[in-house]
């Protein structure tokens, strides 16, 4: 008995010792893998550095063993900052259940070694940087319950192979890039509950096959490029939760089957292309919390009845084409008033369409509702005072509507406000003082209603205010000091009102406002040195108000990008501070009082795209400095008393779009290197004192609309390359001394509506197929006016003496260059009135015969020739001065004085000048 118990024990101590050696070889083998396999990271936060052979690996960060220790089960390194590359020995952990190395930043492709893995349950590989495509082998995997492979960068399509891993519960493949279609394979996938492809270049259709997959819960789809019909055997998903198939391309109607998954509790097809009307059958989704039909093409009512969606919390039907009015037998209206039955309602979203009607008075029956968006229909009426009850409202959006009357007086009751946009509606009254009770107001747009009476002087208790924009109202009065204690205020726009006196020196609180806007008032004074403590000013527009005094106080920010000062009275020089708005795009500071001369400060703003410093009283001339100015794209420097030459180097400016250096004392000539300037549309430098030629390199302007070199002393003829200006329809040349003729290239101008020159009218200008106004009055135009003008009146070619032909003068006396040959009518009448002269003066001849034949027999010979000759003589001293007065009278009838106004006699709105010669001296 005793050799047997020995025996036993033996036994049992030699079991005892292989499985030990086993487990000891086993433990052995997977210390060697794991460090092959960490070889392949970059450890960067030093997680794994107790992974070493002197330690169990049990005992290793990330390493998940059984309850025994005897088997390794799981490594999840999730999110321990891990770089390098996934090592395809890990295929050596044979035991290996869990792999998750997600939320790392590892690269490489994903190791096929993987399906190797025949006891892997979980495979987490999502939130990396892995590339290349899903290797098919990952389908041997048939424990699998779990592959995620979402957020990383790879390629190719989903596998067919996946289909064999038929255990798999989740599935999630979003954002990788991944293209082609969902595999019909799918369907074998009997315990999927969850399936996430969204965000992908995905095509073609759902299949069919998905409505096999009985247990999905979860199927999100959205933001791919699917297409077809939304399948019907969706109806098959009985378990179905979520369904997300937003942002695709899908078309048809929406099925009524969908009515029948009965514990579907989020619905959205926004952002398709579904179009028919809102089944009534979706209100039989009694568990439904949020349904988004938004940005389709759906029409018809808008079908919903809360009565079955007792459960609906965010109701989002916003961008579609929903009209008509709501079902008797539901709730009358043309509002979609039977929403009221629901008291969980909280997101209510039916903007964008074309609901009619007025908004509810019973419309506070909705208690949770925190947002409300009905913009941009066709609501009417009254915002009702019962509004004031929805106490836990937060966004409240009635903008683009045709709301009239006040603001409620009982909106000061919305504690939990933040936003309050009604912008674009017919609202009047005053803005009542109750609304600034508001406390967790952020953001009031008005804009565009017909507000008028004072900003309430109690702003300053919105001290969450961040945007006040109340432009385009009929405001009055002053800004009160007190909105300078809204120090959270970030942008303030108060323009287009009829706001007055100065600007409060409070508003130097304001150190967060970034955009101010106060345009077209009548604002009036001088700007506080204490605006120059807002650093954050990115946007400044005070133009079209009668401020004055120095414009100092609005530079000295780095922040600063648009500066608009237009026609008001800020005098002085630009100060040298502005060098410390080095981030200036755009300053317009024309029409207003400054004087000096223009800073060469200005060309180390070299981000400046727009200079308009025009119709002040600058002095001197363009300093070379301003040739850094690269990105420039308007220089507006007209109306002011500059002098010198225009420099050469704006030909270095080719992102100039626009040069004004009209009506200054600019002198010497024309700088061809102008032509340098590619992107030139408009070119104005008329009003000065230029001479010389108009440089051919005018030609190489190619996107050139507008030329008006007129009132200088230019000269010379107009360069034939003018032609290559094809986008040309303003050309203004008058009040120079230019010589030569129209260039007959003119013709190919077919863009020309505005034409203004000197010398002969070519024929080719009856190409000029836009031309509806002409004024040709006042030059020294000669010869005939071609007949394809001669439509025109004749007040269009007043002023000049050597023109003729209609509507003008006859060209009698004429060469035939000049003149035009006399149709065949013309000279059968002239033939007529010659022979008709001719027998008159026969007639008149013959008569006189006779008198003397009767008075010789009379009188002496002598006495009778005397007389005779004396007769004839006193005719032919009184023919030559009566034609020549004729001729007088003729071509003064050509002259400025007789000639009507050619602003008296053309309507068109088109207008096409020639010349506009009217101060022209001597005229």
């Amino acid at each position: 008995m005793g050799r047997v118990q020995n025996s036993g024990l033996i036994l049992l101590s030699s079991l005892l010792c292989l499985l030990l050696t086993a487990t000891s070889a086993e433990h052995s083998r997977n210390s060697y893998w794991l460090l092959r396999i960490k070889s392949k990271f970059i450890d960067s936060n030093r997680l794994l550095d107790n992974w070493s052979s002197g330690s169990h690996i049990c005992s290793w960060n990330g390493v998940v063993c059984s309850t025994d220790e005897t088997l390794l089960l799981g490594l999840v390194l999730a999110g321990f900052g891990l770089s390098g590359i996934i090592s395809p020995e890990i295929s050596n952990l044979i035991s290996l259940q869990i792999l998750d190395l997600s939320s790392n930043s590892l690269t490489g492709s994903i190791p096929s070694e993987l399906g190797e893995l025949k006891n892997l349950r979980e495979l987490l590989l999502y939130s990396n940087y892995l590339s290349g495509t899903i290797p098919s082998e990952l389908g041997r995997l048939k424990k699998l319950k779990a592959l995620r492979l979402g957020d990383n960068l790879l390629s190719g399509e989903i596998t067919s192979y996946v289909g064999n891993c038929t255990e798999l519960e989740v599935l999630a493949l979003a954002i990788c890039n991944i293209k082609g279609s969902i595999p019909a394979e799918i369907g074998n996938l009997k315990y999927l509950k969850a399936l996430n492809l969204q965000m992908n270049s995905l095509t073609g259709v759902i299949p069919e096959e998905i409505g096999r997959c009985k247990k999905l819960q979860n199927i999100s789809l959205a933001h791919n490029m699917l297409e077809g019909a939304v399948p019907s055997s969706l109806s098959n998903l009985d378990a179905l939760q979520f369904l997300n198939f937003a942002n695709n391309s899908f078309s048809g109607s929406i099925p009524k089957k969908i009515g029948d998954l009965s514990n579907l509790k989020y619905l959205s097809l926004m952002g398709n292309k579904i179009s028919g009307v809102i089944p009534s059958e979706l209100n039989q989704l009694t568990q439904l919390e949020t349904l988004d039909l938004s940005s389709n093409l759906l029409s018809g009512t808008m079908n919903i009845s809360t009565a079955g969606l007792r459960t609906l919390k965010r109701l989002v039907l916003s961008k579609n084409f929903l009209t008509g009015t709501i079902p008797s037998d539901l709730c009358p209206g043309p509002f979609p008033s039977e929403i009221l039955t629901c008291s969980l309602l909280q997101d209510v979203d039916l903007s964008n369409n074309s609901f009619s009607g007025e908004i509810p008075d019973d419309i506070d029956r909705l208690g949770r509702l925190r947002n409300l968006a009905l913009y941009n229909n066709s609501f009417s009426g009254t915002i009702p005072p019962q509004i004031g009850n929805l106490t836990n409202l937060e966004n409240l959006m009635l903008f683009q509507n045709r709301l009239t009357g006040g603001i409620p007086a009982e909106i000061g009751k919305l504690q939990s406000l933040e936003s309050l946009y009604l912008f674009e509606n017919q609202l009047s009254g005053t803005i009542p003082r109750e609304l600034t009770n508001c406390s967790s107001l952020a953001e009031i747009d008005f804009f565009g209603n017909h507000f008028h009476g004072s900003i309430p002087e109690t702003i300053d208790k919105l001290k969450n205010l961040v945007f006040l924009l109340l432009r385009q109202n009929e405001l009055s009065g002053h800004i009160p000091a007190s909105l300078g204690y809204c120090e959270k205020l970030q942008k303030l726009a108060l323009a287009d009102n009829k706001l007055t006196g100065t600007l409060p020196p409070t508003f130097r609180f304001l150190s967060e406002l970034t955009l101010i806007t106060l345009y077209n008032n009548s604002l009036e004074g001088p700007i506080p040195e204490s605006f120059s403590l807002l650093k954050n000013l990115t946007s400044i527009n005070f133009s079209h108000n009668r401020f004055n005094g120095s414009i100092s106080p609005f530079l000295g920010s780095s922040s600063l990008i648009k500066l608009d000062l237009t026609n008001n009275s800020f005098a002085g020089p630009i100060p040298v501070s502005i060098l410390e708005s080095r981030n200036l795009m755009r300053l317009r500071l024309g029409y207003n009082h400054l004087n000096g001369g223009i800073p060469s400060e200005l060309g180390e703003l070299t981000g400046l795209e727009i200079l308009d410093l025009s119709s002040n009283d600058f002095t001197g001339g363009l300093d070379s400095k301003l040739s850094d100015l690269k990105q420039l794209d308007h220089l507006l420097l007209g109306r002011n008393r500059l002098t010198g030459s225009i420099p050469s180097w704006l030909g270095s400016l080719k992102s100039l779009g626009e040069l004004d250096l009209s009506y200054n004392n600019f002198n010497g000539t024309v700088p061809g290197e102008l032509g340098m300037c590619s992107s030139l549309i408009k070119l104005s430098l008329c009003n000065n004192h230029l001479s010389g030629s108009i440089p051919s390199e005018i030609g190489k302007l190619t996107s050139l609309n507008v030329l008006n070199l007129q009132k200088n002393n230019l000269s010379g003829p107009i360069p034939s390359t003018i032609q290559q200006c094809k986008k040309l329809y303003t050309l203004r040349l008058s009040e120079n001394f230019l010589k030569g003729s129209i260039p007959a290239e003119l013709g190919r101008l077919t863009e020309l509506q505005e034409i203004l020159d000197l010398s002969p009218i070519p024929t080719s200008l009856a190409d000029l197929t836009s031309l509806h106004r002409l004024n040709l009055s006042n030059n020294l135009l000669r010869g005939a006016v071609p007949s394809s003008l001669s439509t025109f009146p004749a007040s269009s070619f007043a002023g000049n003496e050597n023109l003729c032909g209609t509507p003008l003068g006859p060209c009698g006396g004429r060469s035939a260059s000049e003149g035009r040959q006399l149709s065949d009518a013309a000279v059968a009448g002239i033939i007529v009135a010659v022979v008709f002269t001719s027998t008159v003066i026969c007639l008149v001849m013959l008569y006189i015969m006779l008198r003397i034949w009767c008075n010789l027999r009379k009188v002496s010979v002598s006495s009778a020739d005397t007389g005779g000759f004396g007769q004839r003589g006193e005719e032919g001293r009184w023919d030559y001065p009566d034609r020549e007065k004729r001729n007088s009278e003729y071509w003064k009838m050509s002259s400025p004085g007789l000639v009507p106004s050619p602003e008296t006699n053309i309507t068109s709105p088109a207008r096409i000048f020639l010349a506009e010669d009217k101060d022209r001296p001597g005229s």
